[in-house]
């Protein structure tokens, strides 16, 4: 994060904001900096890929399911504008913690013993460890003596839109993205990978939560898409992960995608149009015209 830190103190804050007899690395300046930015960062990065995949991906026909909730979209964005900034609180105790060197993050890619292969062994181990650990916090989410108090609120949206990927209360969004911000206190990450990470992080997180169903079938076993957060959501004990089914599977919590078997929201939409055109039909058909010739006609079917 001081490579966002510095970046804002060289072309805004200290041009604009503070006086030059304010040290760039005092300590009360780096934590208002970094509250700033984190906020602005959060906001910007909620509402545009929130945005872009509610135009762009979303299944808009999801909207005509009758557990979809009135004016839902406003209210998830609502919720998480709320929280968002609750959240930062705690978040920016860890980033000036990183700021002041009390992580493993590294700017050089020859500082790191492994060099340039430790950056690839530095996302694989990121991605399984933060899935393993959101794995098991969100499933302490669940339990029965936590739940109403933190998690309940994201489970008011049992058909989300990408709106609701953050629309979380602000003790369960801090502790779901906690595992992003304890990985480079325990083991090496280059600077400039943690921030890359950390937008996929956030493009991932709205993803799952788009409706789109679309991934393809060799993976489908493998990767908690959108579809098994789908289910999460509906069937509430199943499909905790974030990135992948492993940790389901182990912890027997993992349930195959009802929409990738013609059963989920979307099929549910199908057969309820179905019914609404039958009865539409039956009820155009059935007029005063059609009651006296059903009266006067024979009971036994009429043949070709």
């Amino acid at each position: 994060m001081d490579l966002i830190l510095n970046f804002a103190d060289q072309y805004f804050f200290t041009p604009y904001v503070y006086p030059a007899s304010w040290p760039e690395d005092e300590p009360l300046r780096q934590i208002i900096g970094l509250l700033v930015v984190t906020n602005i960062g959060a906001v910007i990065l909620y509402l545009g890929l929130g945005s872009l995949s509610y135009y762009f991906v979303f299944d808009h026909n999801l909207m005509k399911h009758p557990q979809f909730l009135p004016n839902q979209v406003r209210r998830e964005i609502k919720y998480a504008m709320s929280s968002l900034p609750c959240i930062s609180i705690p978040t920016v105790a860890l980033f000036f913690a990183e700021v002041r060197g009390y992580s493993k993050l590294y700017a050089n890619v020859n500082d790191f013993a492994l060099g340039w292969p430790g950056l690839i062994i530095s996302m694989v181990s990121f991605l399984f460890f933060t899935d393993m650990c959101i794995y098991w916090i969100h499933r302490f989410l669940h339990h029965r003596l936590i739940y109403k108090y933190f998690h309940k609120p994201h489970h008011v949206w049992k058909i989300p839109t990408p709106f609701a990927s953050h629309a979380l209360h602000p003790v369960d969004g801090f502790l779901q993205g906690l595992p992003y911000h304890v990985y480079p206190f325990l083991f090496p990450l280059h600077k400039v990978l943690y921030l890359a990470l950390y937008i996929f992080v956030n493009v991932w997180t709205v993803s799952i939560h788009d409706g789109d169903y679309r991934v393809p079938s060799q993976l489908q076993e493998v990767i908690n898409g959108s579809a098994h957060h789908t289910d999460h959501h509906l069937f509430f004990d199943y499909n905790y992960g974030q990135y992948f089914t492993l940790c389901d599977r182990l912890g027997g919590s993992y349930r195959h995608p009802s929409a990738l078997q013609g059963k989920g929201p979307n099929g549910c939409i199908t057969r309820l149009l179905r019914r609404t055109s039958l009865a539409t039909a039956a009820t155009v058909t059935w007029t005063p015209a059609t009651k006296s010739t059903s009266r006067s006609s024979s009971p036994v079917p009429m043949r070709s």
